[in-house]
C-alpha cells in the first residue's frame, strides 16, 4: 500500500485552561490515503474540530506524531508549518474567515500571491467562476450572503491546488439550499483538483457522501463505520 497522505500515530492534544490542563484528544491513530474523502462525526465536544486542526498543523500535538505528505508536523515550527499549509493544504472554516477589506477576487488571490504565483488574479477569477461567483469578483464580504461568502472561502482554499483540503463544518452556518450547494462544490473541487478531502460535519447527508466515516467520542475514535449517522 502507498504511504498515507496523512498519518496520526497515538496523537494527543492537551491544552491549559483557567481550570488547569484539559485533555482533548487521546491516542488517535489514523491513516488517510490520497484521494480519500473522510468525514469526522460525533457529538459536540467530542474533539472533531481539534483533530482536524492537528491534521492541518493549526494545533500542535502534545503527544504522539502527526505526518502529512511524509513530513513530521510535530517537529516543525510555526513558520515552517505556515509555509507547508500554503503549499499543500486548503482549509475551509464554518465562519468563512474572509478578509473584510478585500474583494472576493482579492481574498482568493491572496494565498496565490503569497506563494509567488504570477497568474494569481487570473487563477483566482477562474476559481470564482467555478463556484458561480464570477459576477461577484469585485464585491466585498459584507455585500455577499453567507452562502456566497462560503463559496469565496472554498475558491480561496482550492485555488492553490492543495493536496489536502480540510473543511470544518462547511455547511454549519448555511440554510438547507446553500448547504446542499456547498456540498456539491466541495466534491466538485475535490474531483477537479484531485485533493484528499477531510471534513468535520454534523450533516448525515454530507457524511454519507464520503468514502469513509470516523466517529469520535470523548476525544477518541469510537467506531469507523460507513453506516454511522452524524449526530
Amino acid at each position: 500500500m502507498t504511504q498515507p497522505i496523512l498519518s496520526l500515530q497515538d496523537a494527543a492534544l492537551s491544552l491549559k485552561g483557567n481550570a488547569g490542563q484539559v485533555d482533548i484528544l487521546h491516542g488517535i491513530t489514523l491513516d488517510v490515503h490520497s484521494g480519500d474523502t473522510l468525514a469526522l462525526i460525533g457529538p459536540s465536544g467530542s474533539g472533531k474540530s481539534s483533530l482536524l486542526m492537528l491534521m492541518g498543523g493549526l494545533e500542535q500535538a502534545t503527544g504522539g506524531r502527526v505526518t502529512a505528505l511524509g513530513r513530521d508536523l510535530t517537529a516543525m515550527g510555526e513558520d515552517d508549518l505556515a509555509r507547508f499549509r500554503r503549499d499543500h493544504m486548503g482549509v475551509v472554516f464554518q465562519s468563512f474567515h474572509l478578509i473584510p477589506t478585500m474583494t472576493a477576487l482579492e481574498n482568493v488571490a491572496t494565498p496565490l500571491e503569497l506563494a509567488g504565483a504570477r497568474d494569481a488574479y487570473a487563477r483566482a477569477r477562474a476559481e470564482l467562476v467555478a463556484v458561480g461567483l464570477g459576477h461577484r469578483a469585485d464585491h466585498y464580504p459584507a455585500q455577499m450572503s453567507g452562502g456566497e461568502q462560503q463559496r469565496v472561502a472554498l475558491a480561496r482554499a482550492s485555488a492553490p491546488r492543495p493536496d489536502i483540503l480540510l473543511a470544518d463544518e462547511p455547511t454549519g452556518n448555511l440554510d438547507e439550499a446553500n448547504g446542499a450547494a456547498i456540498m456539491d462544490m466541495l466534491f466538485d473541487l475535490r474531483d477537479r483538483h484531485g485533493a484528499t478531502l477531510v471534513l468535520v460535519t454534523h450533516s448525515a447527508e454530507l457524511a454519507a457522501r464520503c468514502s469513509r466515516v470516523i466517529r469520535l467520542r470523548d476525544g477518541q475514535i469510537a467506531a469507523p463505520a460507513h453506516q454511522d449517522a452524524a449526530e
